[in-house]
């Protein structure tokens, strides 16, 4: 062993001395931006040799070199490149840091070409204006999660992502299921286009740049949008430097997951690029019955024959396979329920049910530079979603004895069979010109828009619910105790044609519904399409600016669709916006606005009224907002501060109705008045942050009903607040180490249920990071104390609690 050991040495010192001997000439230094900041993620790449670096989260870089002269091409997406000639004369080591200037021309198009920045802070976005528009100067609140934040907390789906953003509360589990202040919205946009969201399963976020909210009302641009805020995702667009990062992660409930991002160019002048996202997870959870798979595939290319013109084409499919999760069920709910007294774990359902989903949607994507001063923009999204269900599910009421008494420790059951599918179609087309008259300079936008949903025929539903007749062979939606004699009796109860759920003794075992009375129905097709053209102005006068825009939208519903009493009902709209921006200093800018929203009711709800109610009237909705915008710390750090008053009408809430848990009924009017705050960006160049305050007061303005008029609205709490900070250390001996810490926190909140209300909360999160070479070791913590907690809730039988203290850690190669 010892001779071992002596040769072992004597080698390694050959070795190092050879390696002395020959070592190569290195040059380092430190890239960063006009204003001093510095600048992860560069390409230097030596020209005419295959030999590339990228600057670390500091911005700085060593490359090793063959030789004494030779030219260095620094390249970031959104500056310009610069060549650097470099003459060494004999140096074994060379320091050489360089600034980078921001493009114009890529900043126009970042939203086609992907985001300039890396980090927790972005500048720039098109969600606002259509058109490439400082966040500083958009007279609205966007909030934002970039990618950067999601990698840190290891996000996975959209709900990990929106918990970043303030005044925005989940509603259940289910996709886009959230409040936002103080509103319930479902709408989602990819890039500023619909696509479907009739699903159950979140989003998943491997192929994401960043998510977007839009505060307040949106449909100036967006057509029927959500009064409380609009979600908006940007994908990741193909770069044309090689780029290739693969990752692997396990944890907490036998997660297994994997993620791979490749993109660059395709030949050798850069005129086609690709992108390939690719991840799958398979995972149980800490609920009853939810373990399942998802997968994403996210394929991106874009044709740039010049500089004048870029072609984009995307597409992504995403497949769900679980089962559908409505809840906890709370054991005994009575007035005074203890909703800490039912694991949080327990679900209702069988073994053999199952959900899977496929959401598959593709865009196509032309920009065209007319001129210097003219572009064109036109956009076309397809989407497609994909159900096929089979669950057993409770009918949100427990059982009850031959005299109508109910039974807390049994629920009535129902099993639902489910074949259905969903399109949308969007068509976005826009000019967008730049003038100067005078000292007044002037964006100009003019585009029409349209929009396509339809729920066709074949969609359909195999269900089974109520109680037995005596005669074996009919079946009651209810249990009238006025008629015992036409119901069968067991054990003193009446028999439901699907077995109760036991509350006490839980039974998950297979269960076939061949053997209920089921009834075949098909679901009731719809229709909706829209046309909207609009109109926007951006004046810039010294340090004031003003938007003005407007929509003019045609909205209309094919009633009975697809039948011969088919018939159109039409309804117009026209949407105006005002915005001010002024910036007495370049740091800071205050701003004012008014928008106002319009949101008619689905076809597929106004459609059936034997399920849902009505006719509806639409949702009509306005808000006010005023607020400040500032950058600190050499414009690393930016800070939002707003208050806002929304006023929306004839909002839609469940009735409560004991023999149709679907059915809707509308209320007079709902206000939210509230104030927020954000913070993004960097304290220090190795110390990140991203956070929030809200303080929201949503609650019933008129009604109908006298007795709820200043009800606050379910799940929405009067005060939240998020924060994540990551430090990276910069002494030697811990190089390539970094931490974090984060908090989530909700204030108590409603539900539809008056006597129930959900507890307060305070989560904390943790995060390790390792990166040495180019391979990165993580490891996250959630829910650090392991709180009790619930994220929203209807009533007694679905509360959707938190999930108990988890961990993921992964390991990242990129080359």
């Amino acid at each position: 062993m010892r001779h071992y050991l002596t040769i072992m040495l004597c080698c390694a010192m050959f070795f190092n001395l050879s390696a002395q001997s020959n070592r190569a000439k290195v040059i380092s230094g430190t890239v960063h931006s006009a204003d001093g900041k510095p600048l992860p993620g560069v390409t230097i790449r030596l020209k005419q040799l295959k030999i590339s670096t990228l600057t670390d989260a500091f911005g700085q870089y060593s490359i090793a070199v063959p030789s004494d002269s030779l030219q260095l091409e620094f390249r970031l997406i959104g500056y310009e490149p610069l060549n650097e000639q470099v003459y060494l004369k004999g140096e074994s080591e060379h320091k050489l840091s360089v600034s980078l200037t921001l493009s114009a021309d890529e900043i126009q198009s970042v939203e086609v070409i992907g985001r300039k920045e890396s980090g927790y802070k972005n500048s720039i976005s098109f969600s606002g204006t259509k058109t490439a528009t400082a966040i500083k100067l958009t007279p609205q609140t966007i909030s934002y999660v970039t990618k950067e934040t999601l990698e840190d907390q290891q996000a996975f789906k959209t709900s990990d992502a929106i918990k970043n953003v303030s005044g925005v509360n989940q509603f259940s589990y289910n996709n886009n299921d959230f409040v936002l202040r103080g509103f319930r919205a479902s709408n989602t946009l990819i890039n500023g286009l619909r696509i479907s969201t009739r699903g159950w399963s979140q989003n998943l976020l491997p192929y994401v740049e960043r998510i977007e909210v839009i505060k307040g009302p949106a449909s100036a641009l967006f057509a029927n949008t959500d009064p409380g805020g609009t979600i908006n995702t940007v994908t990741k667009k193909p770069l044309d430097e090689p780029r290739r990062a693969i990752n692997f992660t396990t944890g907490s409930f036998n997660t297994y997951r994997s993620t791979l991002d490749f993109t660059g160019p395709m030949n050798d002048n850069k005129t086609l690029l690709y992108r390939v996202n690719l991840a799958y997870q398979n995972a149980e959870s800490f609920r009853m019955l939810q373990d399942g798979s998802a997968m994403v595939l996210a394929p991106s290319f874009s044709f740039v024959p010049n500089d004048r013109t870029r072609v984009n084409f995307d597409l992504v499919y995403q497949s769900n396979k679980g089962r559908l999760d409505r809840g906890q069920p709370i054991f005994n709910a009575t007035d005074a329920a203890d909703i800490y007294s039912t694991p949080i774990s327990f679900a209702l359902g069988r073994k053999n049910d199952y959900q899977n989903e496929m959401n598959l949607f593709s865009t196509i994507s032309l920009q065209h530079k007319l001129t210097d001063n003219i572009s064109f923009n036109a956009s076309y999204l397809k989407s497609l979603y994909d159900e096929d269900l089979l669950e057993h599910r409770t009918n949100n009421r427990y059982a009850k004895d031959s005299l109508g008494n109910a039974i807390p420790t049994l629920m009535e059951m129902s099993t639902i069979r489910r074949l259905r599918k969903n399109y949308v179609d969007n068509l976005s087309t826009y000019f967008n010109m730049q003038l100067t008259t005078g000292a007044v300079s002037h964006k100009l936008l003019v585009g029409y828009d349209h929009i396509n949903e339809r729920f066709p025929r074949g969609n359909s539903t195999y269900n089974a619910s109520g109680f037995l007749g005596r005669d074996g062979k009919s079946v009651y939606p209810t249990y009238d105790k006025s008629k015992p004699e036409l119901y069968q009796f067991e054990g003193g109860l009446p028999v439901p044609n699907v077995p109760y759920f036991d509350l006490a003794n839980p039974d998950y075992s297979i269960s076939e519904i061949s053997r209920y009375i089921n009834v075949s129905d098909e679901e009731t097709p719809s229709r909706y399409y829209v046309h909207g053209v609009y109109l926007q102005e951006q004046l810039a006068w010294k340090t004031l600016q003003v938007l003005l825009g407007f929509r003019q939208e045609f909205y209309t519903d094919l009633l009975n669709y697809e039948k011969d009493d088919e018939r159109k009902v039409r309804q117009r709209a026209f949407i105006p916006r005002i915005g001010l921006v002024y910036t007495p200093i370049e740091a800071v800018s205050f701003y004012a606005t008014y928008v106002e929203g319009y949101q008619p009711q689905s076809a597929g709800t106004i459609g059936a009224p034997e399920t849902y109610g009505g006719p509806f009237d639409p949702l009509i909705s306005n808000m006010w907002e005023a607020g400040a915008k500032m950058e600190f710390l050499a414009k690393r750090l930016f800070v939002t501060t707003s208050v806002y008053r929304i006023e929306q009408n004839n909002i839609l809430v469940n009735a409560g109705a004991a023999g149709n848990a679907d059915l809707l009924r509308q209320i007079g009017q709902q206000q939210a008045k509230g104030v927020e705050l954000e913070a993004y960006g960097q304290i220090r160049s190795n110390f990140s942050i991203t956070g929030n305050f809200s303080y929201n007061i949503a609650k019933i303005t008129a009604s109908d009903d006298p007795e709820e008029v200043g009800n606050i609205m379910p799940n929405a709490p009067k005060s939240q607040g998020n924060v994540w900070m990551r430090y990276n250390f910069v002494d030697p001996l811990l190089e390539g180490f970094g931490v974090a810490l984060g908090a989530n926190y909700a204030s108590k909140r409603n539900t539809n249920r008056d006597i129930l209300q959900l507890p307060s909360y305070w989560v904390a999160n943790a995060g390790l990071y390792y990166t040495v070479d180019k391979f990165k070791i993580q490891a996250n913590v959630n829910n650090l104390l392991n709180e009790t907690y619930w994220v929203g809730g209807f009533d007694f039988n679905r509360l959707f609690p938190g999930a108990p203290r988890n961990f993921l850690v992964s390991v990242g190669y990129t080359f």
